[in-house]
């Protein structure tokens, strides 16, 4: 697995997060709560796995491109197979 970089949910992500990734990752962003009582927003991390990148938002959200090519969007209690 390749680190990528991290960044807070509702920012701008960075240049090195693909574009295939980016519209998805912006709809989670706007699902998000906008009242956080105070507390931080989650923060957005970019992995890449067997080349593929992989977003996962500390709240267990994961914006992952498949080898189809495909982008989905899952949580990570989620079984990604069923």
């Amino acid at each position: 697995m390749q680190l990528g970089t991290r960044w807070t949910s509702g920012d701008e992500p960075p240049a090195a997060v693909p574009a295939v990734l980016r519209a998805q990752i912006a709809a989670v962003d706007r699902s998000m709560p906008t009242d956080d009582l105070g507390q931080p927003r989650p923060r957005w991390t970019l992995t890449f796995l067997e080349g593929r990148p992989i977003a996962e938002l500390d709240t267990g959200v994961i914006v992952e491109q498949h080898a189809s090519g495909t982008v989905i969007v899952r949580h990570d209690d989620e079984d990604e197979f069923a």
